[in-house]
């Protein structure tokens, strides 16, 4: 019997169409056939307000149930101001709610993020890692993922180009892959029958 491929719904935390979300799209690419990506938008929830849940927003609900269907989440950040973006908090506040639906508990997880500055993002994955893990997303944590975008990293087509952005991404797309598989084995093998 064929393993499926684990699903993993990617929230980019950058509403812009730049640099994190080219940054997804390369990764998609070079993950094919081994984790199969599916984005989900963020850019249509509106302001959390726990006045909104009697009458649960549609926009909120679809991405719960896109994160919820999904075998693992991947979080692409960018670095706001040594943070994460707003609107990347504000749908991890969603998916949190309500109360005691919260769509990250349990669920594979991994941050990577991309930027032309040096420090690739290190300041928002720690603040990440931190709500997440008070969330109780099951995160995957090596190998760390700060990348720096540099002219040569992508070719014409928008995947990766860089030897060595490719060893690094190959590695980490591996090690996502089998964190997937010893967390969620009984959910993959219930899809495949």
């Amino acid at each position: 019997m064929t393993q499926p491929i684990p699903t993993v719904a990617v929230i980019v935390g950058s509403l812009a169409n730049g640099t994190n979300r080219k940054f997804a799209g390369a990764i998609a690419k070079l993950a094919a056939g081994r984790l199969d990506f599916r984005f989900v938008e963020i850019g249509d929830l509106p302001l959390y307000n726990y006045e909104l849940e009697a009458d649960f927003p549609a926009a909120a609900a679809r991405l719960k149930a896109a994160v919820e269907s999904a075998d693992a989440v991947l979080f692409v950040t960018p670095e706001y101001l040594r943070s994460i973006p707003a609107a990347l908090k504000n749908a991890i506040e969603w998916g949190a709610r309500p109360w005691g639906k919260n769509s990250w508990e349990g669920k594979p997880a991994s941050i990577v993020g991309a930027t032309p500055g040096a420090i690739g993002t290190a300041v928002a994955q720690t603040e990440l890692r931190a709500i997440l893990s008070h969330l109780g997303a099951a995160l995957h944590t090596r190998p760390e993922v700060y990348f720096q975008v540099k002219p040569e990293t992508y070719g014409d087509d928008g995947a990766f180009a860089d030897a060595g952005a490719l060893h690094l991404l190959n590695t980490w797309i591996d090690s996502f892959a089998t964190w997937i598989a010893r967390l969620s084995q009984p959910a993959i093998l219930a899809r495949a029958s």
